[in-house]
Formats: C-alpha cells, sequence, structure tokens
C-alpha cells in the first residue's frame, strides 16, 4: 500500500517536527482499532489520546501526532510533534484537499446527511475512485480527518458536515473547499441551541462560504427556509440547482412498497425512473438531491441512476433486518428497522411513514395477526416546544397504520399520553428499562421500527431484539 503521508510530508502540512523517517498509509484516531501502518492521533477528548500512544505504536502504528512526548514513550518513537494536536489534524486536513484534484461534495442538512452521503459514494463509484468517511465524520476532527485521509488520486470526494451549536458549519466547509454543496433539508433539530427554523437554516446556509469559485449549490425548493438558503447561495456566486416536488430536479410519482421504492423524476430536461432498496419517500428525496450532486460534479446521471440500487441504509439509520425467532418454522422472524440513531420531527414522520408501507405477517407467533409496532424514544435538543413535538407525533397520519406504540424517555410520556388508548404500549424511563421487557412485548411476524435521538440509549433495545434469535441482514 503507497503512503499516505511521509514524515516529511506530514511535517511540512503541520509546521510539526516529524522524529524519525516513517510512512503512514493512513489515520486513526482510536488505538483500539488502529492498523499497522496508521498514524495515530492523540486527540483529547473524554480522554486525552496521549495516553493511548505507546498501545497504538505497539500495536504497529507508524508514528503518532502529539504535542509532548508521553510518558512511558521512547524518545526515538516515530512521532510527529505539533503545538496541539486538533490545530496538527486540521492543518493535515487542509494539507489533503489543496493536493488532490478530487471534485468535492459537501452535504449538511438537518436529516439526511449520512444517507446522501452513502448514496453519493454508491453513484459515483463506477465513475471514478470515491473518498468518504466510513462514519458519520461530520464534527471538529470528524471532518478534517476525513480530508486528511483522502487518497491524492481520488476522482471524487464527499464530505459530511454537521452542526450543534452556531458557527460550526462555515470553518469546516472553508476546510473542505467543495465544488458542490448540498443542503439535504431544513428541519427542528438543535433548536435548543438555535431558537429558530430560521436559525438553523442561516446556519445550514454558511456551508456555502466555502464553496470554490464557480461552485454550485444544490439546494431543497420544497421547505419554508428555502428562500435563506437561495439568498446564502447567491451571495456566495454559487450555481444554484434546486430539488424537491418541482425545480429543476422534480420527484414525481413515488410507490412505497414492501423493501423498496420506486420513483420517477425529472432530472434537468431529462424524465428518469430510479428504484431504491429500501421504503421511504424521505429516501427518494435523499436520492433525487444526490443525483442533483452527481451532475453538478460531472457524473453520467444515467449511470448513477441506476446505480442508486447499491445503496443500503448504515446501522442505526432505518436498516432492515430479520431477526429468526424460531429457525424450524417458515416466517418465524420479527422485521427490525433499526433507526436509533438519530431523531427529530421530521425525520420521525419519514421513518413512521416507511413503517406504516411495510406487511407484518400473521399467525407465525404467539400473537394470531402480525402487528406494525413503533418504540420511540425521545427527540432530544428540540427547546422549549420539545414536549408538543413529542406529542404532536400521535396526529401524524402514518400513525394512524401503526398498531402499538411503545415509548422512552421522559419526553416521549407526552407522546404515550397524547395516543389513543387502544395504540398506547409499554413507557419506559429509559433505553436500559425497555430493553428488559422487550421480548414480551414483540413476537414473530410483527414489524418494529425502533427510533430515538442517540442520547436515549435504544441501541440497547435493538441489541436486545436482535437476541431474541439470529439477525440476517436484508
Amino acid at each position: 500500500m503507497s503512503a499516505l503521508w511521509t514524515a516529511a510530508e506530514a511535517a511540512a502540512a503541520t509546521g510539526g517536527t516529524a522524529r524519525g523517517d516513517w510512512a503512514a498509509t493512513g489515520l486513526s484516531i482510536d488505538s483500539r482499532s488502529i492498523a499497522p501502518g496508521d498514524l495515530f492521533i492523540a486527540l483529547k477528548d473524554v480522554r486525552d489520546g496521549h495516553d493511548f500512544v505507546a498501545d497504538a505504536l505497539a500495536k504497529g502504528a507508524a508514528a503518532a501526532l502529539v504535542s509532548r512526548v508521553p510518558e512511558g514513550v521512547a524518545e526515538d518513537a516515530p512521532l510527529l510533534v505539533v503545538a496541539d494536536v486538533l490545530e496538527g489534524l486540521e492543518a493535515l486536513g487542509r494539507a489533503g484537499r489543496a493536493r488532490t484534484k478530487a471534485k468535492v461534495a459537501g452535504v449538511t442538512g438537518s436529516v439526511g446527511k449520512t444517507s446522501t452521503k452513502e448514496m453519493l459514494r454508491a453513484i459515483l463509484s463506477r465513475q471514478g475512485r470515491v473518498h468518504a468517511a466510513e462514519k458519520s465524520f461530520n464534527n471538529h476532527w470528524g471532518v478534517p480527518l476525513t480530508l486528511a485521509r483522502m487518497p491524492v488520486e481520488a476522482d471524487f470526494a464527499v464530505i459530511e458536515i454537521g452542526m450543534s451549536n452556531p458557527g460550526e458549519i462555515a470553518p469546516l466547509a472553508r476546510m473542505a473547499r467543495p465544488d458542490v454543496a448540498m443542503i439535504t433539508t431544513v428541519a427542528p433539530a438543535h433548536m435548543a441551541a438555535f431558537g429558530s427554523l430560521e436559525g438553523i437554516a442561516r446556519e445550514k446556509a454558511s456551508i456555502f462560504e466555502g464553496l470554490e469559485p464557480g461552485g454550485v449549490a444544490v439546494i431543497n425548493g420544497d421547505i419554508d427556509t428555502t428562500p435563506i438558503l437561495r439568498a446564502a447561495a447567491e451571495a456566495a456566486g454559487a450555481r444554484i440547482i434546486s430539488f424537491g416536488q418541482s425545480g429543476e430536479f422534480a420527484l414525481g410519482k413515488v410507490v412505497l412498497s414492501e423493501g423498496q421504492t420506486v420513483a420517477e423524476a425529472r432530472l434537468g430536461a431529462q424524465p428518469a425512473l430510479f428504484k431504491l432498496t429500501t421504503p421511504g419517500t424521505h429516501f427518494a428525496m435523499n436520492a433525487l438531491g444526490a443525483l442533483a450532486v452527481a451532475q453538478a460534479l460531472g457524473a453520467d446521471t444515467g449511470l448513477a441512476t441506476a446505480d442508486l440500487t447499491k445503496w443500503t441504509p448504515f446501522e442505526g439509520r432505518g436498516a432492515r433486518e430479520e431477526i429468526t425467532t424460531d429457525p424450524a418454522r417458515a416466517g418465524g422472524f420479527i422485521t427490525l428497522y433499526d433507526d436509533s440513531y438519530n431523531a427529530n420531527p421530521a425525520s420521525m414522520a419519514a421513518s413512521l411513514e416507511m413503517l406504516a408501507t411495510t406487511t407484518p405477517r400473521d399467525g407465525i407467533g404467539r400473537v394470531r395477526k402480525g402487528r406494525r409496532i413503533a418504540v420511540i424514544g425521545d427527540m432530544l435538543e428540540l427547546g422549549p416546544e420539545e414536549e408538543a413535538l413529542h406529542a404532536a407525533l400521535a396526529g401524524l397520519e402514518a400513525m394512524e397504520q401503526v398498531h402499538t406504540v411503545h415509548t422512552v424517555g421522559p419526553l416521549s410520556q407526552a407522546l404515550h399520553d397524547a395516543l389513543p388508548e387502544d395504540q398506547r404500549g409499554y413507557h419506559a424511563a429509559d433505553g436500559a428499562a425497555m430493553a428488559k421487557e422487550i421480548s414480551r412485548l414483540v413476537d414473530a411476524g410483527d414489524v418494529v421500527l425502533v427510533k430515538a435521538s442517540l442520547g436515549t440509549g435504544l441501541g440497547r433495545v435493538v441489541d436486545a431484539i436482535r437476541k431474541m434469535g439470529q439477525a440476517v441482514p436484508q
């Protein structure tokens, strides 16, 4: 494997001092999963990464990026010493961006960032070498890490950019310098930090501050805050492509069925038909935006449209599994949609719509009829209206197709109370408490959606359902 960074290149990029003549083939911030040849980045977070440098080197790390020689590490150990490790990583990220000829797409939005990033990876993969983070590395260390990992020979790069507080997106966008910047949508998320939807829109729109000269802004044309996004794009001198129910990239008829989405669309002047291997109108909308980005990057939209079938949701973001509870009995399984990583009112509505399209299986479990079951946990950081926003989920049209709703967390108590009595399920204080009860609440034949903000801890519920049998990813 060719070197990603030599000692001399990394020292020049960061202004640091290289000890030893080493060459790194990758970068890692986690000593537990480090691969031989990685440059270990000793970031300070919950723990100080300097405490794990010796372990990383013992596991075969090529070197470590540090601000001091850690205790227990030899003076002649392969190191890159900088004044500040995070600033050193940022410098590596800027240098990684500067030396590549790849066309770069930046993706942000309240919902759908990771799904859209992965769609772009799938639809560009036949048309060049694509670089994108394997996980949701979209914050102050994730973006520079992704950029610093970028191979020089990449043809395309997709950089996910997130935020939780004001002023976070613009510096990351200026570091990424996208040729195309996309905003999937603007929805109530992190309302506690921004106070209004308009404040969130302005923060999302600051991604355009990082656009390269002559860059393209891809914006959702269907939302109330579209004028804010458009004004920011115009101020940045961007060419604008809108997508949505109308606009240059327009979504037509969408048909949701068991395990798939088929959508008609117009891609500029060209009609198109595309298929996704998971149900969801929101996924179809993300796919439409991804196709607009692909075209703006110079990709063939015909190939890109066909390759949308290669995309599947990530674990925790709507991935579908079948949990076999009785291998000796045909159809003896629970269908699980794991959407436990993130939640806000918009994504919750989309996931419930997805659940509503599914078909439970009758006569194969303890209960005679299969059920659509939602296990819903707290949506966090929604601000003063948080309880009302939870209660409002009870009135969603898709909720009418859900047989039982189990709720988790203090905020979801408002949803529990707002539900009709015959739909109201078990309420648990937290994910751990729900995990203890879930085996009696679901059964073979059921389709189960698990969705909440990550901090609610519903990953434990997903794990408990998996332990009821053997999971088979779909």
